[in-house]
């Protein structure tokens, strides 16, 4: 068995190990701990903890712990192996420029990428500033009157917006008679096509993909066209647009923003939604994410609109405060009811895109822009000089050259011994993009024409027709608000940025301790890799053979992640955790169906399960089903018998998550899976709790057939402010075949889903965060990291529980990662609501644990292993203190209304006012704790209001009179 002995802990934390860097406590702290429990290793604790029938067997089976030198020199030889050649090819992915001073005080600093979502307004006012700064310039840009703070990519913004139609349109369509269809334009990226495949199909929406001519008269929910087209061409969308306004459906125009600073813009034709991509504003295509994707409505709309939303609204002291807002809309709120499984953002990426615009401004990006079309309106000419046919349609960026078959297998020939990258469309023509890194490379365009060469000749071009029309060019404002027009020498840019992030709480200033998130160390040796060129520089859809670094790291990470659940293979494709619960579901419903089991729609979900699960199960065209929970937070087995009973002939699965939602081992896990496999199910495991689990036990070995990971979780790559994120699903076996394909480049198994994200490889530059964790980290490491997670949580759970009930516990009284603190009580005895003890949390300088789930009224806090013992008491230390002030107010030594814990968070602007008339002192409102003396986080706006939010909905940057 694998044991956590002290020989292995020995090793784990000795000099020169990363493991003694992950790890925040050494032999002292841990035995201390350990005694405060009354256990005498850390092995019995984890054999109280974790159920022997569960347990591994034997020691993970990955390579041995690497040093960070010898990791980051391993990968480094890897990815030398990564072709970085001059790429044509678009398809929504394109060369840019990330300016020095925002990649090294923002994508490389942990104070913007370590943040967790903004959920407490307070300390998030930071990144809701960048955040509402990107949402102001996709609508200024997009000429939309709402925008949320991003999408996963732009195919799959795209698929919701197709969702978004069929929710509003689709069940008048029904009702009608008619079955709902979706129009998608043939000039629509060949990877947005097929990911609406993938999502129509579960759903039984009717895709039809042709012309304008195919745009049929009646029975559209919407339809969706792409502005400039795949192959470049700039078609007025007036006319498909009245078209499908007249079928019934709503408009969906996919947009590149850098072409909407010269074109007009979608909104000003009547467009009802407007997707897209803001990787070439400053993001690196990193071989295929991450990137910020848009989605943009008309007003009318958002109370539909898919993901964040960030929003102003005002604090207690009536000063303007930014908020995540309409929350009730968002569609894990809404549970099986949810036409989308969003619950996140790419925000980081949101935000490096709103600092490219911020930096440049108008100005600068008209620049870029017309600089680019230039570029491409000499390179059009100098081939049409040439005797090449070039295509007779207005353009930006992307030119279109018609070839007869020998003449395409003659250039494809030629560009590869050449190392260049075009995009073959068939045999019949090839397509060249220019972007802002080509355009001031007079050589590199030198050696596309010298490419091409002498052409037929025998096709008479117009390059008037490559000009723009007036009616097509944009005439209207943007990028007007004061933000974007000042910040454009470096100092002033490294001012603005610092003070956005002097707002926000990262785990740079502390621990965050939010259950079922684990915020552990990034550690800088993971990001390093990130920024490397022969990481960041690679277009997606590149061969695979330029690619071989890159498959190097994605066939090691699935190896190792296979080993690491007990799983036969592993798909990175999914760009998200919500994203792999979509890919594993229907993956599991492929396999029913391939088997004849067409009946087989029926998920079972307990009630306490991720509010993405039932939305995620609803996604793939599943009928959920309810399953009760016991007194201790265990799924009720009797209900669960009683439900598969019911529903035994149209069971498809169960989605679990172990350790249960509740930080507990449910110890009858294995009898759960049982049951499932004997009515024909299948067992869909959630991942978030992974951290109790890496090297202690698997998915694999409990039961589940399909498992997804979250890698922005348990393997370091950090959360960004609310993202990226990397959801990986393993299978089992007999699943493997159903793995996710795609389009562009083959991937998947032999009956494989179609792609459920725009990149084969989903998120791919991310992923060389975990791959440099578990290098390092080696098998000893890993399993010693989750068993001190263990200890950590049961050490924070027994130091509070006398002052607040820990709610549920495992048979042998331990939890695992994580713990349920109780604070029901105090709304009786003190008028103290939980969202209270969360504000005043901030005047500790903490990050308030993940509030009121799976439980109104509770706490989940989830330490990690990454926190050290001094930290873990500071918290608990907060969180005691409090229960003071707790007690003075339910003795009345404190007043009931006018309180520290109902006035927090305090501001220095309050604490430090010439006017003072609360009924407690200053120093027990701003520094209530010794440590803060040292140190301390001031929150830059009071309380937020977070009713008028809603009630005055404001979603793009504030008018300066109210800066």
């Amino acid at each position: 068995m694998s044991t956590i002995g002290a020989e292995q802990l020995d090793a784990v934390l000795s000099r020169g190990r990363f493991s003694r860097r992950h790890l925040g406590s050494h032999h002292r702290e841990i035995a201390a701990m350990l005694e405060s429990l009354g256990h005498a290793s850390l092995e019995e604790l984890i054999a109280k903890t974790v159920p022997s029938e569960i347990r591994s067997t034997k020691p993970l089976n990955l390579p041995p712990a690497a040093s960070e030198e010898r990791a980051l020199e391993e990968l480094r030889g890897i990815v030398s192996t990564n072709e970085l050649r001059p790429s044509f090819i678009g398809m929504g992915y394109h060369g840019t420029h990330l300016p020095a001073v925002i990649r090294r005080n923002i994508l490389e600093n942990p104070g913007w990428y370590t943040a967790y979502t903004p959920y407490q307004a307070e300390i998030s006012q930071g990144r809701m500033e960048a955040l509402v700064n990107f949402q102001t310039m996709v609508c200024d840009l997009t000429g939309m009157a709402i925008a949320n703070a991003s999408m996963l990519d732009e195919a799959t913004a795209a698929a919701e917006a197709m969702a978004m139609c069929h929710d509003l349109k689709g069940a008048q369509s029904t009702q009608g008679g008619e079955a709902s269809s979706f129009f998608v334009s043939d000039g629509c990226h060949p990877q947005t096509i097929s990911l609406l495949r993938t999502r129509t199909e579960p759903l039984g929406i009717a895709l039809i993909v042709g012309g304008e001519d195919q745009i049929p008269s009646s029975g559209l929910c919407g339809g969706i066209l792409q502005y400039p087209a795949t192959d470049g061409a700039i078609i007025d969308p007036t006319s498909a647009l009245e078209k499908i306004h007249a079928a019934g459906g709503l408009v969906v125009v996919a947009s590149d923003p850098l072409a909407l600073i010269l074109l007009k813009p979608p909104g000003e034709f009547g467009a009802d939604i407007v997707v897209g991509s803001s990787q070439r504003f400053g993001v690196p295509m990193g071989y295929g994410g991450p990137h910020a994707a848009f989605l943009a409505v008309r007003d009318e709309f958002k109370r539909r609109l898919p993901g964040r939303l960030v929003g102003v609204s005002r604090d207690a002291d009536g000063n303007p405060a930014y908020r995540l807002t309409l929350q009730t809309r968002e569609q894990h709120i809404r549970r099986e009811k949810a036409t989308s499984n969003i619950c996140t953002a790419q925000v980081l990426l949101a935000v490096i895109a709103s600092m490219y615009a911020v930096y440049h401004g108008p100005k600068g990006l008209r620049e870029i822009a017309e600089r680019i079309h230039l570029h491409t309106l000499k390179l059009a000419s100098l081939l049409a000089k040439n005797g090449w046919p070039v295509s007779n349609a207005p353009f930006f960026d992307t030119i279109r050259v018609n070839l007869t078959s020998s003449e395409s297998s003659l250039l494809r020939s030629r560009a590869e011994k050449a190392g260049i990258n075009l995009r073959f469309l068939g045999e019949t023509a090839v397509s060249v993009s220019l972007d802002e890194t080509s355009y001031s490379n007079e050589e590199l365009i030198n050696g596309v024409i010298e490419l091409f060469g002498k052409g037929p000749g025998n096709v008479v071009n117009d390059p008037l027709s490559w000009q723009t029309p007036d009616a097509l060019r944009r005439t209207s404002a943007y990028l007007t608000h004061p933000v974007f027009n000042t910040h454009h020498t470096e100092t002033e840019m490294l001012r603005y940025m610092r003070r956005l992030e002097s707002k926000d709480l990262s785990l740079t200033t502390s621990m965050i301790p939010l259950g079922s998130c684990t915020m552990k160390l990034n550690a800088t040796s993971e990001m390093l890799p990130v920024t490397w060129e022969n990481i960041g520089g690679l277009h997606p859809f590149v061969p695979i053979e330029q690619a071989k670094g890159y498959g190097v790291i994605f066939q090691q990470l699935e190896q190792w992640l296979a080993e690491i659940t007990g799983f036969h293979s592993v798909s990175l494709q999914p760009n998200a955790g919500s994203q792999g619960e979509y890919a594993g579901l229907l993956v599991i419903r492929a396999y029913h169906r391939s088997r004849g089991d067409l009946n087989r729609i029926v998920c079972l979900i307990p009630v306490s399960a991720h509010g993405t699960n039932p939305a995620s199960a609803a996604m793939a065209g599943m009928e959920i089903v309810g399953v009760a929970c016991d007194a201790e937070g265990n799924v009720d087995v009797v209900d669960l018998r009683a439900k598969i009973e019911a529903n035994r002939e149209r069971l498809s699965a169960l989605m679990v998550t172990y350790p249960s939602t509740h930080g507990v081992f449910e110890s009858r896990i294995k009898e759960i899976c049982l049951m499932i496999h004997e009515a024909g199910g299948q067992v869909y495991m959630d991942g978030a709790n992974m951290n109790a689990q890496v090297g202690l036990c698997s998915p694999g070995d409990i039961g589940a057939d399909v498992c997804h990971l979250n890698l922005h979780k348990t393997f370091c790559i950090p959360h960004g402010g609310g993202g990226p994120g990397v959801g990986p699903i393993g299978v089992a076996e007999h699943l493997t075949p159903f793995l996710p394909s795609h389009s562009v480049i083959s991937t998947g198994g032999s009956k494989a889903i179609s792609e459920i994200s725009a990149a084969p490889w989903g998120s791919a530059s991310i992923c060389v965060i975990s791959w440099m964790y578990l290098r390092m980290m080696g098998p000893d490491g890993l399993a010693a990291a989750s068993a001190i997670a263990i200890l950590n949580a049961n050490y924070m759970a027994k130091r509070i529980e006398p002052y607040f009930p820990v709610l549920y516990k495992g048979v042998n009284g331990t939890v695992a990662h994580e713990c349920i603190l109780d604070l029901r009580e105090w709304k009786s005895r003190a008028g103290i609501e939980v969202e209270d003890v969360a504000k005043r949390l901030i005047d500790y300088g903490f990050h308030a644990p993940t509030m009121s789930w799976p439980v109104a009224g509770t706490l989940m806090i989830e330490p990690t292993e990454s926190e050290s013992k001094e930290e873990l008491d500071r918290f608990c230390d907060a969180m005691i203190a409090i229960h003071g002030e707790l007690i003075a107010i339910e003795r009345g030594d404190l007043d009931k209304a006018d309180n520290p814990l109902k006035r927090a968070p305090h501001t220095a602007r309050i604490v430090t006012s010439d006017s003072w008339s609360r009924p407690y002192s200053r120093t027990q409102a701003a520094y209530p704790a010794p440590w803060l003396k040292n140190h301390k986080f001031w929150p830059s706006v009071s309380r937020v209001d977070n009713v008028y939010g809603d009630r005055n909905i404001f979603c793009s940057c504030m008018p300066v009179q109210e800066d």
